[in-house]
């Protein structure tokens, strides 16, 4: 127990994965009743136009009878996202050449025009 009286969740098994702004915490964590569950957190850096940053945070609470469904559904999702669409990042900010274009309903669509000039700068 702390001091205000509540009780901290203590954290059995830890892993991060850091990925450029973004940075991916997955957490083991106990329930009162003594079973485990996970959270992971997404934390995304910020910077304030006066050089200080600050941090957003989103977690999602996975409990083990929604894992088979959840892994199930990802592993779907991360195969269709690469069988549809490679490998490779695409992406203004991964890309300086990547410009913004739009379709013919005056829709905005984004393509790269070179994918010859590479710069690791981002990496």
């Amino acid at each position: 127990m702390s001091d205000n009286g509540t009780m901290q969740k203590e954290e059995i098994f830890s892993k991060v994965l850091r990925a450029g702004r973004r940075t991916y915490f997955f957490d083991v964590r106990s329930t009162k009743a003594n079973d485990y569950y996970l959270t992971i957190t997404e934390s995304k850096k910020f910077t304030n136009e006066d050089g200080s940053f600050y941090y957003k945070k989103h977690k999602i609470y996975l409990y083990k009878e929604d894992f088979e469904g959840f892994a199930e559904i990802l592993d779907e999702m991360t195969a269709y996202i690469i069988n549809e669409k490679g490998e490779e990042v695409i992406s203004e900010r991964h890309q300086k050449d990547f410009k913004k274009e739009y379709d013919d309903n005056g829709e905005e669509t984004s393509v790269a025009e070179k994918f010859t000039d590479v710069s690791f700068d981002d990496i």
